[in-house]
């Protein structure tokens, strides 16, 4: 294996973990909703984190900004029904 081939499949497997990651944020926001509230730094933490790494630095890396597009949105809804 080609060490290009060995990057893009790393790639792809760390953005299917990463958005795994991210979605399990769905059973902590249900919990929420239903009156068993979870802690709110964690996913106050991920948002910022997805937004910085991402967005902010010098040079943008869209593939980054997409994978870490749940972990912005979830982190968000999971933050506020926390709160």
């Amino acid at each position: 294996m080609t060490n290009q081939r060995f990057i893009t499949i790393l790639g792809y497997v760390a953005t299917f973990t990463s958005v795994c990651m991210y979605v399990s944020y769905l059973q902590q926001i249900g919990l929420n909703l239903s009156g068993q509230k979870g802690g709110w730094l964690q996913p106050f933490a991920t948002m910022i984190n997805c937004i910085v790494y991402g967005l902010l630095k010098e040079k943008r890396d869209l593939s980054i900004s997409l994978a870490n597009a749940p972990g912005v949105i979830l982190g968000l809804i999971t933050f506020v029904t926390a709160l």
